[in-house]
């Protein structure tokens, strides 16, 4: 890459983001404007933004990775996010968000919660858990910006750290949502084209649509027997049914990341900006498409990533992905290290501005979420002399609080983490939040108990099952191997690949439908 080139096309493009940061920031007159942009954002940026803050480098290099080495499988991931993260979101639970947060005049998702259950304690301990959790989320984003840019410009990894991280937050830290819907819509238009013109140079360099295919199918022949081991069966077939592969792709990606979609705050929130449910509407359509030509290119490159690397090195992604230092296969790299030597290199730059795009546009919707919870839920739900005059500045003390957080995990997270530390902030979500957020908008009679026993028991099985059952975190953790002198309590049974959202979900979802129901039968025996 001609550093020159890199360095100007990377100043014009963070100069049109400041620009659209400042634009937000000279448009941000109330805690509402920083808050929720004014409820007042344009179906196609609710569209771009939302589709924008829910793809990240996460999904482009992270999940990217995976599918490089799991295969086409991931598909249903793609099909997932549309349906569930697009047309189940915006039509039954956008709509009521956004009635439902205007009648209750909430700017955030845990005060969604706690004036719906009329519990200041409720939104207070909902903004802890988003405020200790999300710099996992953020980190895993912001590790797959800095790798490409490490392995693009080589750059120390450190440095590149610390260049994209103070860049990012600047940005969010003064214009506040609207500032970061402004530069969403702009980097949600970068990631459209690039994507389309990623997907047609990868079929160009295999042959066309039919011969790669092809090849990639025929390609099972030389799996690695490890693989094999594990359930792979070939990269355009799934993994063999109840085998360790196959509980990861369903139970930690799919579920984890297709269900927990519905729970994540910081897309949540994108609903109360908008002027009505007819806006919400309009943006269905320019969202799934959006989703469609993100994650669906992503997991077919990455995917064929498997036969450009043979044909060209004898070598397939994973083997690619060897750290020659460690011997250990990073997945975190393989999109870098593909876009790096089977893509013009003039498209190298468009690359790194889609990266750039996906990440900043993510983190710093989750720093705004993180800020916000900090200031608005927990600080001014405490102290209650704060005064809404004061709660733009207690929100950036937020930011600048996760932005230390996010940069010490992004050092210290280990290899091959980004697809995986995304899965477990997205189940956490959905194990703490998404029945006690279905009951407070669809339901008149879960009451603040039921919510709080719920949300408890979701996040106290979730926590459990990482410290104690699945092998990927209580290996990690050693909590397990410390008390019971063994990684895990299911060590030598399937157990230990299941995801912690398989069983923490349905605790959760139990528990909130028993207690309502039995709040609805002691109304209507009251009534």
């Amino acid at each position: 890459m001609n550093m020159p080139v890199a360095i100007v096309v990377t100043v014009i493009y963070v100069a049109i983001t400041i620009y659209l940061s400042w634009l937000g920031y000279r448009r941000t007159r109330s805690a509402a404007d920083y808050l929720l942009a004014g409820r007042k954002v344009h179906p196609f940026l609710l569209a771009m933004g939302y589709g924008a803050t829910f793809i990240s480098t996460s999904a482009i290099v992270g999940f990217g990775g995976v599918a490089g080495f799991m295969g086409m499988g991931l598909l249903w991931l793609c099909f997932l996010n549309i349906f569930i993260g697009i047309f189940i979101a915006f039509v039954f639970f956008g709509k009521r968000t956004r009635a439902i947060g205007r009648h209750l005049g909430a700017h955030t998702f845990p005060e969604l919660l706690g004036k719906r259950f009329k519990s200041k304690w409720l939104q207070i301990i909902a903004g802890a858990i988003i405020f200790i959790t999300m710099p996992l989320y953020a980190s895993a984003v912001m590790i797959g910006v800095v790798r490409f840019i490490e392995q693009t410009f080589h750059i120390n990894y450190d440095i590149a750290l610390l260049g994209f991280a103070f860049l990012v937050m600047g940005y969010v830290f003064f214009g506040g949502l609207k500032g970061v819907m402004y530069a969403d819509g702009f980097q949600g238009a970068i990631m459209l084209v690039g994507m389309l013109f990623l997907l047609i140079f990868t079929y160009y360099r295999l042959g066309g649509v039919v011969d790669a295919h092809e090849g990639l199918t025929q390609l099972v022949s030389n799996l690695p027997q490890k693989f094999i081991d594990m359930g792979h069966a070939g990269w355009t077939s799934m993994p063999v049914f109840g085998s360790q592969l196959w509980w990861v792709m369903v139970s930690t990606i799919f579920l984890g990341v297709g269900i927990g979609v519905l729970a994540q705050p910081q897309l949540a929130v994108r609903f109360m900006t908008v002027n009505s449910g007819k806006d919400i509407n309009r943006a269905i359509g320019i969202g799934s498409i959006f989703i469609l030509m993100t994650v669906g290119v992503t997991y077919v490159t990455g995917s064929l990533s498997n036969l450009y690397f043979f044909n060209n090195f004898g070598k397939i992604a994973m083997q690619m992905a060897v750290d020659p230092a460690t011997g250990q296969a990073n997945i975190d790299t393989i999109i870098p290290i593909f876009m790096n030597s089977a893509m013009p290199k003039w498209f190298t730059y468009i690359f790194m501005l889609i990266l750039l795009a996906a990440g900043m546009s993510t983190i710093s919707s989750l720093f705004h979420a993180i800020g916000t919870s900090f200031g608005r839920d927990i600080f001014q739900q405490i102290f209650r002399e704060s005064t809404h005059k004061k709660t733009i500045v207690i929100n950036r003390i937020g930011i600048f609080v996760a932005f230390l957080i996010t940069i010490f995990l992004a050092y210290k997270l280990p290899i091959s983490i980004i697809a995986i530390a995304t899965a477990l902030f997205f189940g956490l979500c959905a194990a703490c939040f998404l029945s006690v957020y279905c009951g407070a908008i669809f339901s008149r009679y879960m009451t603040k108990y039921v919510a709080w026993v719920s949300m408890s028991s979701g996040f106290l099985m979730w926590l459990f099952w990482i410290l104690f059952i699945h092998l990927k975190e209580s290996s990690a953790l050693g909590v397990c191997s410390f008390i019971f002198n063994k990684p895990s309590l299911a060590q030598g049974t399937v157990l230990v690949f299941v995801d912690p959202i398989i069983v923490s979900l349905p605790v959760a979802a139990l528990v909130a439908i028993v207690g309502t129901i039995i709040a609805r039968k002691k109304a209507n025996t009251v009534a």
